[in-house]
């Protein structure tokens, strides 16, 4: 049987009338593109970053030249930047108040990114190292150096703040999994071991001297006082180790917000990226604990303020959480000079008005 035999045609050139529709975010984002690579930037977040370092340079100035001896911000600018300065103003402001200075930008830094990871690992706004018992654990540990080991050396009482920490983690992770590490669990399990925590710190306060629970109980209202440079060289190592860590720990947590299948089948391993991001922030609250003492509600205040400033659906953006808490702990160490307060004091008064307001608004929103 004879068939005939179409001939085919080339398909004709296709023509584009119009340029390729550009895909919408959601939010104004700038594209940066070199060699050929690209990478999309949120406009909203780099300018609320621009907005928050620039806060946070003015009000550094502002804490320099505060204190017994008060400069004026031009003395204060002269004084960091030209070597010919006053001696008197070099003396206070670079030798004497500026380690102050670097400690609070850092430890706000490492509350808030403590903060965020917390609060998206356990998926709520009060799921802070305050809250659920991590810091206890800190404060404890630290306390037992101090108060048992009649030591206050920096390296000591850091490691005993870290281990603390660590031992607190584990018993809530232990506590907390069923299964799996349910969010509201952790922190109903938390506070929990938090609050057993600090009954055995006050049981060793009352076991020991006056002096020595004088001693611990100023250390535990959380100052800032007596930091040199010699501290600030350990602690910024460190602090810079466990931010890489932080960084490499984001995407699979931003995953897990998502929900555990969906992020399991974007390769993620749920419980390994959740351990993971427990022990980076655990490191980063006894950094600061070991540090400078307890300073509370920095780490539950600084992401959700960072989220409504830059509309982010997620607390876990590590930049702008950081410039939040450094410019929070950095206001409230202004404001304990001018009242002559620890600044662990000040953030306590504060953060508790947030925490009620936190309370009433997360119960107002189920109603």
């Amino acid at each position: 049987m004879l068939t005939a035999r179409v001939p085919t045609r080339a398909p004709a050139p296709v023509t584009l009338d119009k340029p390729p529709v550009r895909v919408d975010f959601g939010r104004s984002t700038w594209t940066v593109r070199r060699y050929g690579a690209a990478l999309r930037v949120d406009r909203r977040t780099v300018l609320v970053c621009l907005a928050l370092t620039a806060a946070v340079c003015v009000l550094s100035v502002l804490t320099l030249g505060t204190g017994s001896i008060s400069l004026t911000p031009t003395q204060v600018l002269t004084a960091l930047f030209d070597a010919d300065s006053e001696r008197r103003a070099r003396l206070v402001v670079v030798d004497w108040r500026l380690p102050r200075l670097l400690f609070a930008l850092l430890c706000g830094a490492a509350l808030a990114i403590s903060g965020a990871i917390f609060q998206s690992l356990t998926k709520n706004p009060l799921g802070s190292p305050d809250i659920i018992g991590f810091s206890s654990g800190s404060y404890a540990g630290a306390s037992v150096v101090m108060l048992l080991f009649g030591t206050a050396n920096y390296l000591a009482v850091g490691t005993g703040s870290l281990i603390g920490g660590a031992v607190a983690a584990l018993v809530v992770y232990l506590l907390a999994y069923r299964g799996g590490l349910h969010p509201f669990r952790l922190i109903i399990v938390g506070i929990a071991v938090g609050a057993g925590l600090s009954s055995l710190t006050s049981m060793l306060l009352l076991s020991v001297s006056p002096h020595q629970a004088m001693l611990a109980a100023t250390w535990a209202a959380g100052s800032l006082s007596g930091l040199g440079f010699g501290e600030l060289g350990p602690t910024v190592i460190v602090f810079v180790a466990l931010l890489l860590c932080s960084v490499a720990v984001v995407r699979p947590l931003v995953q897990l917000e998502m929900g555990d299948d969906t992020a399991v089948a974007l390769g993620v391993r749920a419980q390994r990226a959740r351990l993971a991001g427990t022990v980076v922030g655990v490191a980063l609250t006894a950094l600061v604990t070991a540090a400078v003492g307890p300073i509370a509600f920095i780490a539950l205040a600084a992401p959700q303020i960072s989220q409504r400033l830059t509309r982010s659906s997620t607390t876990l953006r590590i930049v702008p959480a950081a410039l939040t808490g450094a410019l929070v702990l950095v206001a409230a160490d202004f404001a304990a000079l001018r009242i002559d307060l620890p600044v662990g004091v000040v953030t306590v008064c504060v953060g508790g008005v947030y925490l009620a307001w936190l309370l009433a608004r997360q119960y107002a929103a189920r109603r």
